[in-house]
C-alpha cells in the first residue's frame, strides 16, 4: 500500500503534522506599529493598526455613553407555536 502522508513527519497529503494546537505557541506580537492613522493621517505608534490614540480618545468622548441597564420584555410565544405534547401531558 501507498504511503498517502508524504513521508515520515508529515500529516495528511504532505502537510507537516505539528500536533494539537500547535498554532498556539507563537502568541500575539505586541510590539508597537508605526502606522498612519486611518482617521486623521499622523504617524503614529500604536500595538494594533486602526485610530492614532488621540483619535480614540476624542470618538468616545463624541459617540461613548454611560452604561446603563436595558429592560428586556419576557418572551411570550407566537401564537402560530403549539406547546410540546410531552409538556403538557398531565
Amino acid at each position: 500500500m501507498e504511503d498517502l502522508g508524504g513521508g515520515r513527519g508529515r500529516g495528511r497529503g504532505g502537510v507537516p503534522d505539528r500536533g494539537a494546537g500547535a498554532w498556539h505557541d507563537r502568541g500575539v506580537d505586541t510590539e508597537p506599529l508605526d502606522i498612519t492613522c486611518p482617521r486623521c493621517g499622523k504617524a503614529a505608534a500604536v500595538r494594533f493598526y486602526g485610530p492614532c490614540d488621540g483619535c480614540r480618545t476624542e470618538m468616545r468622548a463624541a459617540i461613548g455613553g454611560a452604561q446603563r441597564d436595558v429592560e428586556v420584555a419576557a418572551y411570550e410565544p407566537k401564537m402560530n407555536v403549539t406547546p410540546n405534547a410531552v409538556a403538557t401531558k398531565d
